[in-house]
């Protein structure tokens, strides 16, 4: 960037996770601020930008062409993702877009291609690895307190969606399942804690192939959809081993068919070493810490926060507009976003072959927040929604 002016970002997409997360954590933030919000319903973008004070409120294509918008934070669906990206890139915008990255290989790693060639910059979600909890792993781990990584155990399992979106069809269509919603953020936390994925090998099943929505209002009554039912497209339960190319290998679990979890949901994710093992925090959470257990410590013991709490989502938007103007790689940047959606995809072809797959990409570890946040990263508390801001779109 060339002047110290903030980011001036457009947000495409009105729906829940707009209202829910990224606008009302949008003023916590210096370096970026929200001009104007669109959606394929104007009326959804108009309810939006009264209940959160955003000056402008535009449809689709207006936002691509709005000259006072330098990036555009993509909140559409999965699918559409990467091609709303590649718009954005060819109308001469940033991109910071929800996960993943986009549902295929080829088209994900043209935005970029695009990006680079118009000297743009993508930044992708998740954005809960650059929390305290995740963070304070990361720390743990290169100072050597579990000692040389070996082994991991990742999971989540979850009865679906449907018992809380009102309309969850999309989630269990090409670019849905718990592997493509879930899966970012543990590949994501795993990737900040262990370096890239070489390999991966997978099964995946269509274990409850038929749902029913029992989503509910705001009043606790009946949702308008409660009751539908509809046939799921793609599989509701992945078990994957993957091997990482510093050397660990683990176990990474995904499920929207395990109606009773009976594990630690806090901290799904362990981390054996040579000298001890770690209890990584949930990585779709921010400031839970982690556990450690030493073998030369009697018991197990919670760590000190390594970098400041209190983030929550919008801080890779904000990581991204300090990159922009210091001229530095977002730590949610595209090529993270890549890799991780190569996992994915790769996880996918494992199961139909019934064979591993090695990923043809890599991404370098996203550098560690600092100890000591610039002054006004972190400015306040999160914004209170009105009542149209609360509706979801």
């Amino acid at each position: 960037m060339a002047d110290s002016r903030p980011l001036r970002v457009g947000v495409l997409g009105c729906g829940n996770i707009a209202r829910k997360k990224y606008l009302p954590h949008a003023a916590t933030h210096r370096g970026f601020e929200i001009v104007a919000v669109a959606d394929l319903r104007r009326e959804a973008a108009e309810s939006a930008a009264a209940g959160f004070g955003v000056p402008a409120a535009y449809g689709v294509d207006e936002l691509f062409a709005a000259a006072e918008v330098d990036c555009v934070l993509n909140l559409t669906i999965p699918t559409a993702h990467a091609e709303t990206g590649r718009r954005a890139i060819a109308a001469g915008k940033h991109v910071f877009g929800e996960k993943p990255l986009g549902t295929d290989r080829e088209e994900s790693s043209a935005l970029l291609a695009e990006a680079a060639a118009a000297g743009l910059t993508v930044g992708t979600a998740p954005d809960t690895f650059l929390g305290a909890g995740q963070q304070t792993a990361r720390r743990a781990i290169d100072d050597g307190l579990i000692g040389e990584p070996l082994h991991f155990d990742a999971r989540m399992f979850a009865r679906g969606v449907e018992h809380w979106h009102p309309n969850p069809e999309f989630f269990y269509q090409p670019g849905g399942g718990p592997m493509f919603d879930m899966g970012p953020y543990y590949l994501t936390a795993l990737v900040n804690l262990l370096g890239p994925v070489s390999t991966v090998g997978c099964f995946a099943d269509k274990k409850i192939p038929r749902r029913e929505i029992t989503h509910r209002d705001a009043a606790g009554g009946p949702g308008p959809r409660h009751g539908e039912g509809f046939e799921i497209e793609v599989p509701d339960h992945f078990a994957a081993i993957l091997r990482f190319a510093s050397g660990p290998t683990g176990t990474l679990s995904t499920s929207f068919a395990t109606r009773v979890s009976f594990y630690d949901r806090q901290r799904p994710i362990t981390v054996y070493g040579t000298e001890g093992a770690l209890r990584v925090p949930d990585p779709n959470q921010f400031d839970l810490l982690p556990i450690l257990q030493r073998v030369d410590e009697d018991g197990p013991r919670e760590l000190g926060a390594a970098t400041p709490t209190g983030f929550e989502r919008s801080v890779g938007l904000a990581d991204m507009a300090a990159a922009l103007a210091e001229n530095r790689e977002p730590r949610c940047s595209g090529a993270l976003g890549l890799h991780v959606l190569d996992a994915i995809v790769a996880c996918g072809e494992s199961a139909e072959r019934a064979g591993f797959v090695r990923l043809g990409s890599t991404a370098e570890r996203p550098a560690p927040m600092p100890a000591e946040l610039p002054e006004g990263m972190l400015v306040g508390p999160p914004a209170t929604a009105g009542a149209a801001g609360a509706a979801s779109a």
